[in-house]
């Protein structure tokens, strides 16, 4: 099953900015979480394929078995937009940190990885 372009929304969700906040303080300090959730609100849409983004993130890819997954199948099944990915550029390890959208990123991956993925990234 593909996925089609229309499966996502405009701009990612206003509640994504502080996930990506609660991730990324697990990882950086809070300042530098918030000051990345601060550039990745200002940062332009782009899109990425979801195999590049797996690739680059070093992460494994979550099954339909994950119920957040399953949970944003259902909704790809049932014409629902998702919001975009939140991602940050993590050079010092060489790997991309999904700040939020992780979930989402398995569901979409699993219909398709060739997808092109709309993100914010910095």
């Amino acid at each position: 099953m593909k996925q089609s372009k229309n499966k996502w929304l405009a701009k990612p969700e206003k509640h994504d900015y502080p996930a990506a906040v609660s991730y990324l303080s697990l990882i950086y300090d809070e300042k530098t979480a918030a000051k990345y959730a601060k550039a990745l609100a200002d940062a332009p849409m782009t899109s990425f394929k979801a195999k590049d983004i797996f690739r680059a993130s070093q992460l494994a890819l979550l099954g339909i078995t994950n119920s957040h997954v399953r949970k944003n199948q259902k909704k790809l099944a049932a014409g629902k937009k998702l919001s975009p990915l939140l991602l940050v550029r993590d050079p010092s390890h060489g790997k991309l940190v999904i700040a939020d959208g992780y979930h989402r990123m398995c569901a979409v991956y699993l219909f398709d990885e060739d997808n092109l993925v709309p993100c914010k990234i910095v």
